[in-house]
């Protein structure tokens, strides 16, 4: 597809998923501008594909410099504290160790039992994490990567949109973006060629260094280092409302080629899948509560399986320590990707009963 044309139909669909998210924030929705352009292009992908060229697919390229904003965001509010208790930190990040496997044992028995899936497409749609290793390794094992990816996405989808509407319901009241906070932008003047630098900087680290969710992850680092120097960044609101409509639009524009009924099957699965995998975070998170003096909303967020860039902006519109649950999403997915590894050859021996009941020859 020519560059010009490719630009174009990313331009008018942003719009369209700014739209959404114009009229998403005129109402108690959370993050607003996130689900609103999800949910308007999910609609346009699914029911009417024909209306979208058969070639494209959202350009990656175009993400990654809105996915670094977030990054930024993020380490602009890292500051001593968070590194000054060792010790709680290791409490928390043992406690993502216990729940990796906890929720990846949990996922698989649901999508074998309730959802028919066969041994491999099972266990890599149950990962809590890392979604494009869980998609890579499982296209190698042989599952059925339609059903795969289905799930793997529908997963982030359900946390972004459960987490902040549960944690309300727990508070009884509306709670950050949903009670009309927005998020943490700053009001000062924009220092255009520190950001932009820092942004470069950011990219080309997370890239070199070859960290879990590298596009945010590195851009985060650059940005706390400024932090802790003295020299903080300053976003204003209005750019990561644009971040959010540009990952919202991207998120929805993955649901293209999907039948409707794959669609509503995965997403009661999904919706299992996630409320499970929320209580077990939420069982640590009682256990935690008393020694690491967060709030139980951060460390239920800290646990949630979202991707790491749509958990951040959870993390930012509820004001809930977004360095802190950054960190541990960060480490989440890692724990979930060597899990996987070491699971390989488990998931070679497949019974003769998943190549019998394969939904893929159905």
């Amino acid at each position: 597809m020519p560059l010009s044309r490719l630009f174009l139909i990313t331009l008018v669909l942003c719009v369209l998923g700014g739209s959404g998210g114009f009229l998403a924030s005129r109402t108690p929705l959370p993050l607003p501008w996130l689900l609103g352009s999800l949910m308007v292009c999910a609609a346009l992908s699914i029911w009417s594909p024909r209306q979208l060229d058969t070639n494209y697919r959202f350009p990656q390229s175009f993400r990654l410099p809105f996915i670094a904003m977030i990054g930024l965001l993020i380490g602009a509010q890292v500051s001593p504290e968070l590194l000054s208790t060792p010790s709680t930190l290791a409490l928390s990040m043992g406690a993502i160790i216990v729940f990796v496997p906890l929720a990846l044992g949990t996922n698989y028995v649901i999508f074998r039992r309730f959802g028919g899936y066969d041994h491999a497409t099972a266990f890599y749609s149950a990962a809590p994490g890392g979604l494009l290793e869980a998609i890579t390794m499982g296209e190698a094992a042989g599952a059925d990567i339609r059903r795969l990816v289905t799930q793997q996405f529908l997963r982030i989808i359900a946390v972004i949109g459960l987490v902040p509407l549960g944690l309300s319901l727990w508070e009884g009241h509306p709670l950050g973006s949903a009670a009309g906070m927005g998020l943490s932008g700053s009001a000062a003047p924009i220092n255009w060629p520190v950001l932009l630098a820092a942004l470069a900087a950011g990219i080309a680290l997370g890239k070199l260094l070859r960290l879990p969710a590298w596009q945010l992850t590195g851009a985060l680092l650059v940005s706390a280092t400024l932090a802790l120097t003295g020299h903080p960044l300053s976003l204003p609101g209005w750019l990561v409302s644009v971040a959010q409509v540009v990952v919202g639009t991207s998120l929805g524009m993955r649901f293209a080629g999907l039948s409707r009924a794959m669609l509503l099957r995965g997403l009661w699965l999904s919706l299992i899948s996630v409320s499970a995998m929320l209580l077990i975070g939420a069982a640590l998170s009682l256990l935690l509560l008393s020694v690491t003096g967060q709030s139980f909303e951060v460390l239920l967020i800290t646990f949630a399986p979202g991707g790491v860039n749509e958990m951040a902006l959870v993390a930012l519109s509820l004001h809930a320590n977004p360095a802190f649950v950054t960190l541990h999403h960060v480490f989440r997915i890692t724990v979930t990707v060597i899990l996987l590894g070491l699971m390989k050859r488990w998931l070679g021996r497949r019974r003769p009963a998943d190549a019998e009941n394969d939904p893929r020859k159905l």
